[in-house]
């Protein structure tokens, strides 16, 4: 068993019979707890039910997409690590979970070992979230916009909105080195860490939703700037 199993519960929303009972016995194996759900109409009664760290979601589910159960579960400000597995090879169908929420993805067919990992790294990297806010769990501001890890939370004006947990990690690394030039691939290793196999148009794809969140005009940001062919930064005046 390892550190990132023990106690863990995670929920599997396959409808593949085979395909779940095979995740089922890997992922009791490693340690883990583990509840299953074959429908997406009712993944997030799943979700309500086994309060799951981590999801391990199918994009094809009778009843309600993968996709839709995961725009409802952000939508609900649900924090649980959301793997998607999906049968679609195409970057804009990865592109797509990533942007209504998803913290990963694998693609079918898959190997247990790469799935496994992907688990683990997600954990990990969760934990490391978690210890490292500890420290720095208290609201904290970018230009007009109030962020709360405790609650995944930004306010801007009257408007709220859920974070992401890589969305909230991204304001926080922005935040930390303000006014510092972070490269492309400094963020992705850092955000979506280990073997990163995508292309960065996934965290261009974040940062659009984050200028958003933070009030800035479309075209015209004032507070996560662009530095062409290099990256990002946050403006030196921006909190």
């Amino acid at each position: 068993m390892t550190n990132e199993a023990m106690n863990k519960r995670i929920l599997i929303v396959e409808d593949d019979p085979h395909i779940m009972l095979g995740l089922e016995e890997v992922l009791r194996g490693e340690g883990f707890e583990v509840a299953s759900c074959t429908r997406g109409d009712k993944a997030l009664a799943a979700v309500t039910q086994h309060r799951p760290e981590l999801i391990v979601l199918d994009v094809m589910l009778p009843g309600l997409s993968g996709y839709d159960v995961c725009r409802q579960l952000r939508a609900a400000k649900d924090t649980a690590l959301i793997l998607m597995l999906t049968a679609k090879g195409q970057e804009i169908d990865k592109v797509v979970g990533l942007d209504l929420g998803a913290d990963d993805y694998v693609t079918k067919p898959f190997g247990v070992r790469e799935l496994l990992a992907r688990i683990h790294a997600l954990l990990r990297r969760a934990n490391r979230t978690a210890s490292d806010a500890g420290e720095s769990d208290s609201p904290f501001r970018i230009g007009e916009a109030t962020i709360d890890p405790r609650t995944f939370q930004i306010t801007c004006g009257e408007k709220c909105d859920a974070l992401t947990p890589k969305e909230l990690k991204l304001l926080q690394l922005f935040h930390a080195r303000a006014g510092e030039v972070l490269s492309r691939d400094h963020l992705l290793n850092e955000v979506w860490g280990y073997h990163y196999h995508g292309t960065t148009r996934t965290l261009d794809q974040v940062v659009v939703q984050l200028r958003k969140k933070l009030g800035d005009h479309r075209g015209d940001p004032r507070h996560l700037l662009t530095v062409h062919g290099v990256g990002y930064k946050l403006a030196a005046n921006a909190d």
